[in-house]
């Protein structure tokens, strides 16, 4: 398989509602959609899930542009790949901007299921045919939360995140399991916290929690360990882990008892397995996250979710959770809290050019 054309798609898209979280309040998500085809003529899809600016990782939409553009498709360009996986090796000599691997890398692993003619999840290793939705609670007043809460139960959603911060917790979380003792409720704390507020985040054990996501410093691992050691609730690591070898030495330190998985983050689908079967190796639960994708991503994840340890619900919800409308065909849509994964050859969805377009502020085409 080789690579001959590339675009990327500058997106903005308006958020249905903004999304806040101890970090940042998001109303317009740019992202930049790439397109890849093969000398056969095979088009895949990629997303890079950066933000507009560095609040969650140091990478942001101009950074993945810069490296996309000058170094990452230059790298593949008139190259022979047999299979994906080639593409790590080969970008590895460039330090992280993982975001930007992953979109690339994403797009090819489009392309190769395609030419094999498989679903993308199969290529993965993924088992299930349907995958379990959870649905993310953005920080706002009590009820509205609470409000959203019971919308989504009758949606069906089978996993609540909860966002938190100081001064929004542990008042929050008694209020919500009052109104919902039986929730599947998870809390996201962006690391928000520090091992000064250990005392106050035990306090969260009496809820039964899932888990508490990420309560300290986004490149801790030692720190958490202490912490866990501290909770009964799991701790599970999200911006601590950007690599195999990140997971590895988080679960040999005791950091966490649940690791999400975002592609993104990792750099990409073959990382993703890998840090996957590692974990189920060492029986540690993983989960997907999302990163307010647009379908795109999307698909990407509900893939990898169909893999046999994703065994919790991820931040994989319908297209509508987000967006008046999404820029593929069909849209995502969950039905009794399941998300069919797809059998048609790829990520399974059609790009719709007229909607990609529409939300498209410029393009960069490059001819390899």
């Amino acid at each position: 398989m080789k690579i001959k054309h590339a675009e990327l798609y500058f997106t903005e898209m308006k958020l249905i509602e903004p999304f806040v979280s101890s970090l940042e309040k998001v109303e317009m998500r740019e992202s930049i959609i790439v397109k890849a085809v093969t000398e056969e003529g095979v088009t895949g899809w990629g997303e890079a899930v950066a933000f507009s600016s560095p609040w969650y990782t140091e990478e942001t939409v101009q950074t993945v542009f810069h490296m996309l553009k000058d170094f990452l498709i230059p790298l593949i360009a008139g190259k022979e790949f047999s299979h994906p996986k080639e593409l790590g090796p080969l970008f590895s000599k460039l330090k992280r901007n993982y975001m930007a691997k992953a979109a690339i890398e994403g797009a090819v692993w489009d392309c190769y299921a395609k030419e094999h003619e498989k679903p993308l999840s199969a290529m993965l290793g993924g088992t299930r045919s349907a995958i379990e939705a959870g649905v993310v609670i953005g920080l706002a007043p009590r009820q509205e939360m609470i409000k959203k809460i019971d919308a989504h139960l009758s949606e069906g959603y089978k996993r609540f995140k909860v966002k938190i911060k100081p001064g929004q917790d542990v008042g929050l979380i008694r209020e919500i399991r009052k109104e919902f003792p039986a929730l599947p409720m998870m809390a996201d704390a962006n690391s928000a916290y520090t091992l000064e507020d250990i005392d106050h985040l035990k306090a969260l054990d009496e809820f039964s929690l899932m888990m508490i996501e990420q309560p300290l410093a986004a490149d801790d691992i030692v720190d958490h360990a202490i912490l866990q050691r501290e909770l009964q609730t799991p701790i599970c690591l999200d911006e601590s882990i950007v690599s195999l070898d990140d997971a590895r030495k988080a679960i040999e330190l005791g950091s966490c008892r649940v690791i999400n998985i975002k592609p993104g983050r990792v750099g990409g689908l073959q990382e993703t397995v890998n840090i996957h079967n590692y974990c189920m190796e060492k029986n540690i639960p993983v989960w997907c996250g999302g990163m307010l994708e647009t379908g795109v991503s999307r698909a990407h994840n509900i893939a990898c979710a169909s893999l046999p340890n994703f065994s919790i619900p991820g931040d994989i919800s319908a297209s509508s959770r987000y967006w008046e409308e999404d820029i593929i065909s069909p849209e995502v849509t969950v039905k009794n809290g399941k998300i069919q994964v797809p059998e048609q050859a790829g990520i399974g969805f059609q790009v719709d050019m007229k909607k990609l377009d529409k939300y498209t502020k410029h393009v960069f085409a490059y001819q390899m």
